[in-house]
């Protein structure tokens, strides 16, 4: 039986299908056959993420209203066979119920260990057509304020759903930042949000060369800290990623000299 989480922020732009790609790719390495499920109707990007935008032909409508079958929709990830996607395109949101929705995710889950399911920004119908086929829920934000309130809210409506799990994935937080004492904590966020933190991930340039390029960067902070989520979730632990380590001692402050500069 898969474990379908859905991963939502309640105000676009804290770079939650980033993560939820990241994640997939980072439980596909632990060899978890991982399925990546794009709920955001309005402005779906999860096949752009990954890069598999070229190799789209069906999707989960064409599924759902059965223009084709389940394993013609689904796409391989071309480095790992773990990990796939089941993509779909922009369209009326209200041609996909959410019983379609449901009947669709219900025929995965022998074949599949996790469902990670991209929601749409927001707090309208399609969050709730997400959430209510997920059994767990991770929110994504950013140290921004509008980004916690919203998350916030989000999670307030999460509340009234039976799931078995919530967690907050704190996303692009500015470790010199942090250390000068101009931007919230991870931790202080999540304290805030009053929920348990699953990730702290630290703004990374390697995001942009990664979706750029496709390339792996498997050494990269942002990389290291999803690798941590995925291990909370496969394990049940609370390794998190320190943020401001790279900001520490003579070198650190230095670090944090020349990024003033630029």
């Amino acid at each position: 039986m898969a474990r379908r989480i859905v991963l939502t922020s309640g105000k676009g732009g804290v770079g939650k299908t980033t993560v939820c790609a990241a994640l997939g790719l980072a439980l596909a390495r632990k060899r978890k056959r991982t399925l990546l499920v794009d709920a955001d109707f309005g402005l779906n990007n999860l096949d752009v993420a990954l890069g598999m935008e070229t190799r789209v032909v069906y999707d989960i409508h064409d599924v759902a209203e059965g223009r084709c079958g389940l394993s013609d929709a689904l796409i391989e990830d071309s480095s790992y066979r773990e990990l796939k996607l089941l993509p779909s395109v922009r369209c009326d949101c209200a041609r996909l119920s959410k019983n379609a929705l449901a009947s669709v995710l219900a025929r995965l889950d022998d074949d599949f260990d996790f469902v990670l399911i991209d929601c749409p920004a927001g707090i309208d119908e399609g969050f709730h057509r997400a959430v209510c086929v997920a059994d767990e829920a991770l929110v994504v934000t950013t140290p921004h304020p509008g980004a916690i309130r919203d998350a916030d809210r989000a999670l307030t409506l999460l509340g009234t759903y039976p799931l078995h799990a919530v967690g907050v994935v704190v996303n692009r937080v500015r470790g010199d930042l942090v250390m000068d004492g101009r931007s919230l904590s991870a931790a202080e966020i999540a304290e805030a949000l009053g929920h348990p933190a699953m990730a702290y991930v630290p703004e990374d340039d390697a995001v942009a060369v990664c979706g750029q390029t496709g390339a792996e960067m498997p050494y990269a902070p942002s990389t290291r800290a999803i690798a941590m989520l995925a291990d909370n979730l496969t394990d049940g632990g609370r390794k998190l990623y320190d943020c401001t380590y790279n900001y520490r001692g003579v070198l650190g402050r230095l670090k944090m000299y020349l990024r003033r500069q630029i």
